[in-house]
């Protein structure tokens, strides 16, 4: 079974950040955790689209 997201960013010490891309949309994500708390989110452009990567894996 492939798994349908993929990281291809992490940034880790105090707190994490990581940019995940769903491989079936091409859509990144912005994932930050610090302590007990953490989110995921649309990774978005400066017009406030998300950031869509091609899809290498079909």
């Amino acid at each position: 079974m492939d798994k349908r997201f993929e990281k291809i960013y992490s940034q880790k010490g105090m707190s994490v950040m990581e940019i995940w891309v769903d491989k079936e949309t091409g859509v990144n994500y912005v994932f930050h955790a610090s302590g007990y708390a953490g989110g995921m989110t649309p990774l978005l452009d400066r017009d406030g689209k998300p950031i869509i990567s091609s899809i290498v894996n079909r």
